[in-house]
């Protein structure tokens, strides 16, 4: 699309405001932005929530002035006052890590799904569950039903000095980054709460798939602190959103989700204002965003059917400076020097921070930056390869997670995904995936002992699952909708982006674009009307210049 539309669209989607604020001060050696599951630096300037309309400041709570011993005192006396907040909150996938899709059948969710980056959370939550919104989840005797394990000051910490470690030991090998942390300061966590800064959600969300940036493209730590250049609505010195600007919540339940979207909302804004069940664009700026008063705006207003607002809006990902990972491929995990681990880091990202492309307890990974996104039809809704989905490997990749759409579907339209390749483990005799036993201070866990096949058998038993007792690797997919970065209007897609033979849309199906297709017949028949018309014009031409009337000076000297 041109680069002069008049308004500009924002969705965001991805999972909400769950996670995180911040660990606190790191040891000595650099952060590893390829290992930390979440944000492990002190925040030293918070962001703003400019939307703040709170009429209690809790620093002057007699309730909150501590002392506490633990994060569960902070939550009971949290509960005192907000006496309906646990109620509501164990009600969202951020405490249940599961989603049962209606559409579809399938059970979804981090307790459930396995995933083409660390493979699996379920069984490894002594580690994952650093991201889950609780204390203490570390395997199966973890109490979902009581309040008090439910972690308030994840989310609303407004210091930027809190911070979360494993649940469980681990092995040396990756026990060691979470060594000479600073005691939290509980009282002064606790007086510090309020709405959810973009540090707190990113603490989580930027950090998916095990580093800084490394699953979905369109969220890492840039957008702690971006420009208008990065995100024309996070926009630090603009508009300045917090991610529950988009994905609001009612209850503790926030709007949108990866596991069931809204590609295609035909209800628009809201009557009177915002809704606010809902995080898409349309629910902002309407189903006609584009100014009608022009020609450009009627035109680019026709798109708006067919073409998510984002495949536009959103040019390019991973481009404020955090690399994203493109590539990973695990069957070279597990080699050491002199008997330990070892990491390579062969890749300098924008920012200048450099990135790990090898990792005993990994394998090797690619990066790329300012991507071109994947485009396809989407219909909102994913589909998901679980460990009981039985597959033929000799058929080529296996997608992680697909999606549906078509041009015939009026709910579908043309989408940008970040589509992540990866080479992982798979069980040869029954044909599926497979969980693993990554996180452990035990023989069997990989993170320390690499041995796929003990981490194998482990995590199959462990969870109760059927294991042939041969695995392989198989390449796999996943695909991850773009939401977030939003350009500036003037840096949204050109028209010839797309109406180009080798433009963004030459892989879509189903439709005529100007400009890419080739259509012979009509080709030929356009040069026959527009020769004919040349003929016409210059056959009147002369016979006006032969045949037309004199001057009354013509034949006069």
């Amino acid at each position: 699309m041109t680069g002069t539309f008049h308004h500009v669209l924002a969705w965001f989607t991805g999972l909400a405001c769950l996670s995180a604020s911040v660990l606190t001060q790191a040891s000595s050696e650099p952060s590893d932005h390829d290992m930390n599951y979440r944000l492990d630096t002190v925040v030293e300037q918070t962001t703003v929530r400019a939307d703040s309309n709170s009429t209690a400041d809790h620093s002057k709570f007699q309730e909150l002035k501590g002392p506490f011993n633990s994060g569960t005192e902070v939550t009971q006396a949290c509960l005192k006052c907000h006496t309906e907040a646990g109620h509501q909150f164990m009600k969202n996938i951020h405490w249940t890590w599961e989603y049962k899709n209606e559409k579809t059948g399938q059970t979804l969710g981090k307790k459930h799904l396995v995933n083409n980056f660390c493979t699996n959370a379920r069984g490894n939550e002594g580690m994952c569950a650093q991201c889950h919104t609780g204390y203490g989840w570390k395997d199966d005797t973890f109490d979902f039903t009581n309040q008090n394990n439910i972690d308030c000051v994840v989310c609303h910490d407004r210091t930027g000095t809190y911070y979360k470690t494993p649940n469980s030991g681990g092995n040396k090998a990756c026990s060691i980054m979470f060594e000479g942390k600073q005691p939290i300061q509980w009282a002064k966590v606790a007086q510090s709460a309020g709405l959810p800064g973009r540090e707190n959600c990113g603490g989580c969300h930027f950090y998916g798939g095990g580093g800084d940036g490394v699953k979905h493209g369109d969220l890492d730590s840039s957008l702690i602190h971006p420009d208008r250049k990065l995100d024309v609505h996070m926009d630090e010195q603009g508009l300045n959103f917090g991610c529950t600007e988009c994905h609001r919540t009612n209850k503790h339940v926030w709007a949108g989700s990866r596991y069931d979207m809204i590609a295609h909302d035909t209800e628009g804004t809201g009557k009177p204002g915002q809704r606010r069940d809902v995080a898409t664009c349309e629910s902002c700026h309407g189903n006609a965003p584009h100014d009608n008063g022009s020609l450009e705006g009627i035109k680019l207003n026709n798109h708006v059917d067919r073409i998510a607002c984002q495949t536009c809006h959103i040019p390019a990902i991973a481009r404020g400076g955090v690399a994203t990972k493109t590539d990973w491929d695990w069957r070279t995990a597990g080699k050491t020097r002199d008997g330990e681990g070892y990491k390579e880091k062969n890749y300098t990202q924008a920012n200048g921070e450099h990135r790990a492309t090898y990792k005993s307890i990994k394998g090797s990974f690619k990066y790329g930056e300012n991507l071109v996104p994947h485009y396809d039809w989407f219909d909102g809704q994913m589909v998901y390869t679980t460990i009981d989905t039985q597959f033929d490997p000799s058929k080529g990749p296996i997608d992680i997670n697909s999606f549906d759409g078509s041009a015939d579907d009026p709910d579908s339209r043309i989408w940008p995904f970040k589509r992540m390749h990866t080479v992982q483990p798979f069980d040869t005799g029954n044909k599926t995936l497979v969980y693993m036993h990554l996180w452990g201070n035990d023989e069997n866990a990989y993170w320390g002992n690499y041995d796929f096949a003990k981490a194998i058998e482990t995590g199959m038993q462990k969870n109760e699952r059927t294991y042939s007792g041969k695995y392989d690797f198989v390449d796999t997919y996943s695909y991850w909708p773009i939401t977030h970065m939003v350009a500036p209007k003037e840096d949204a897609l050109e028209c010839d982006s797309c109406h180009a033979k080798q433009g963004r849309m030459q892989g879509i199906e189903g439709m005529y674009v100007p400009g890419r297709n080739e259509t012979p017949w009509l080709d030929r028949a356009m040069l026959w009307i527009l020769a004919a018309t040349l003929l016409g014009i210059l056959a009147h031409v002369l016979v006006r210049m032969l045949f037309g009337p004199r001057s009354k000076d013509s034949g006069k000297d």
